[in-house]
């Protein structure tokens, strides 16, 4: 399936999903005026031929974990297996090599136990790892619950508040505590996450009534969210790039809210190190980040330097590892 196949109905599907990942076909059919017949097949051939998938992930921070970003520059001959390596490992999300194939880009959830282990014990022993650089990540302006397609404009404003989900204001407080029997639930989540309820009841052993409670009360927690994840070369968008800003502390959270509201952007995060700013960006070509660049990035005032690493491979999405 290329970007031609991509039709409009498939592209306003999409973003009904990333607006309610687990809303009944028969409620996005009414949104967009065709029958449910037609969204479960288009749904099916994009599962099958597009790659996308629906999965339900936790929000590391919420449970006590720090989300770190690493830096990994390695030789060119080690940089597959060593980022094959990172995948495999169920802290790790987002493994992408950049900048010509020299440099690993990887975030990670950890405690701090993990992240000694990582970076103070596994990685300075692997041969080839030439230079290691870690990030904290301070505040997350755009990503995770939100997803990048909802900037795409397939749907009406009408469409899209008949869909959009709210927003829950999370209490305050310490690390939420997970109960044992939440373990099952959330792996069969993680694996499809719009499961329906009898088989998050064959899942888990609960109740479909208990099942439906305790989802919904990880979701107003702010513990559990739904991602959609696929393939942006599949709709035409062959060029992305992690871009590493400094920008003037003073001017941090109106750049950070000018980045996430722009279409371009899938991730805007603020971090400790070199440059204070990350944002992960998508484009149609290499002209497209150009005029990024150039358009955007320009004219935000206290951008003081901006590094620009063009991804080439990726390896990992969240917990869904590409098929290649």
């Amino acid at each position: 399936m290329d970007s031609h196949d991509f039709g409009v109905t498939d592209q306003q599907l999409l973003h009904a999903l990333t607006l309610d990942p687990r809303a009944p076909f028969s409620r996005i059919a009414a949104v967009l005026g065709v029958s449910d017949q037609t969204v479960a097949r288009r749904y099916r051939r994009l599962r099958a031929d597009f790659g996308m998938r629906v999965l339900g992930l936790t929000d590391g921070a919420r449970l006590g974990r720090t989300r770190w970003i690493l830096r990994l520059r390695c030789t060119p001959d080690a940089s597959v297996t060593i980022a094959k390596a990172l995948a495999r490992r169920p802290d790790t999300a987002w493994v992408r090599l950049t900048s010509g194939g020299t440099e690993l880009f990887c975030v990670t959830d950890s405690d701090r136990d993990e992240y000694d282990a990582l970076l103070f014990g596994k990685l300075p022993r692997t041969p080839r790892i030439v230079e290691i650089r870690a990030m904290s990540v301070l505040h997350v302006f755009y990503g995770g619950v939100q997803g990048w397609f909802t900037k795409s404009g397939s749907l009406t404003p009408e469409q899209s508040a008949a869909l959009r989900v709210p927003a829950y204001d999370h209490e305050p407080g310490g690390p939420f505590r997970l109960d044992p029997g939440d373990e099952p639930l959330l792996a069969a989540l993680a694996e499809d996450g719009r499961a329906s309820y009898p088989e998050l009841h064959r899942a888990t052993g609960r109740s479909e009534s208990a099942v439906k409670r305790r989802l919904e009360q990880l979701v107003r927690a702010g513990v559990l969210y739904f991602d959609v994840q696929f393939d942006s070369v599949l709709l035409g968008y062959d060029a992305q790039a992690v871009l590493w800003l400094t920008v003037a502390p003073s001017a941090l959270a109106t750049v950070g809210e000018a980045l996430a509201g722009h279409p371009e952007t899938a991730f805007v995060a603020a971090t400790t190190g070199t440059s204070n700013l990350v944002t992960s960006v998508i484009c149609r070509d290499h002209a497209g980040i150009y005029a990024y660049l150039n358009e955007k990035i320009g004219a935000l005032d206290g951008v003081r330097h901006v590094e620009t690493a063009p991804v080439v491979r990726k390896f990992k999405q969240m917990t869904y590892e590409e098929r290649r």
